[in-house]
């Protein structure tokens, strides 16, 4: 069964509002007849005539006088749902998004974006939450409303993605390390202690894996969850943890940095969003915000 034609509802306003089939016909440009066509299936759906003559005009029935009000507060509610929404006013905007990120990134551009946001809308709260796996389900229900990510294929297509910035990797030591004081070759990269960041512990599934060369093989002695971790672990130790650069760079401060000396592949991370938030114009302001968070005239 077919539910009711819900444009009915605003023939239904201008005829109670006219009380003339011919008026409300002009005033929603359509023929007589059609207007008359309309009336008609207005009275099978109601089971009410609505409109009926006296005279040479027409009155409406009881029932059409108790629907007069509602049918004009229905009609002008849905007017305003299909209307562009008013100007927001961030100033006084109160609202709170969660953005799942991975590590580093609320470190190295979270307090730049906080600055931002209140600056302009002093009552938006940012939740940052940890971005233990590439499932995008969060997304999609709704309980994360922006992420960080390389995009991949595996990503829904649905999804909408903007390029953040572009990133490669760097090797990480303490400032005893030998490394520290000598050159680093592809041999001693190769032959050095690493910890690696993997959320399953094997080497083939850690994180920089995929912009390394395919045959490249490490030693690797330990496996953590986060760059966070292995840059702490590599901190205080002789182990060597290969990161991203700008990702990381809050992170890696006090230790020595290098290029690391085999090819790799730069990447781009992504601000990811489900398209159901894609007009919202105060998720909008937000991705602005992070954009400007993350240019690189802000990265230290």
């Amino acid at each position: 069964m077919s539910g009711p034609d819900l444009n009915l509802l605003v023939v239904l306003d201008v005829l109670l509002e006219e009380g003339s089939v011919v008026r409300a016909a002009r005033r929603l440009r359509l023929s007589p007849s059609a207007m008359s066509r309309s009336l008609a299936r207005l009275r099978e759906t109601t089971g009410d005539p609505l409109l009926v003559r006296a005279g040479r005009g027409l009155v409406a029935t009881p029932r059409a006088l108790e629907l007069r009000g509602r049918v004009g507060a229905l009609v002008q509610e849905a007017q305003s749902v299909l209307r562009p929404a008013d100007a927001m006013s961030l100033s006084t905007l109160e609202r709170t998004f969660t953005l799942r990120t991975s590590d580093g990134f609320v470190e190295n551009f979270g307090p730049r974006l906080l600055a931002r946001v209140k600056a302009t809308a002093p009552g938006v709260r940012l939740n940052f939450l940890q971005k233990p796996d590439k499932d995008s389900t969060p997304l999609r229900e709704g309980a994360v409303d922006l992420e960080t990510a390389v995009v991949e294929p595996s990503m829904g297509p649905e999804l909408r993605a903007q390029a953040l910035f572009h990133d490669r990797l760097v090797g990480a030591v303490s400032m005893d390390h030998s490394f520290a004081a000598e050159g680093v070759t592809a041999k001693d990269y190769v032959q050095a202690l690493h910890v690696i960041v993997s959320r399953s512990g094997f080497d083939e599934d850690a994180v920089e894996r995929p912009f390394l060369p395919n045959n490249l093989s490490r030693r690797v002695v330990s496996a953590v969850s986060g760059f966070a971790t292995a840059l702490a672990l590599a901190r205080n130790s002789d182990l060597v943890a290969t990161v991203p650069e700008l990702h990381t760079s809050a992170l890696r401060k006090g230790m020595f940095s290098f290029a690391v000396p085999v090819r790799t592949t730069g990447f781009t991370v992504s601000m990811v969003w489900h398209p159901r938030l894609d007009a919202d114009p105060v998720h909008r302001w937000l991705r602005a915000c992070i954009r400007q968070a993350c240019t690189p005239t802000d990265v230290d």
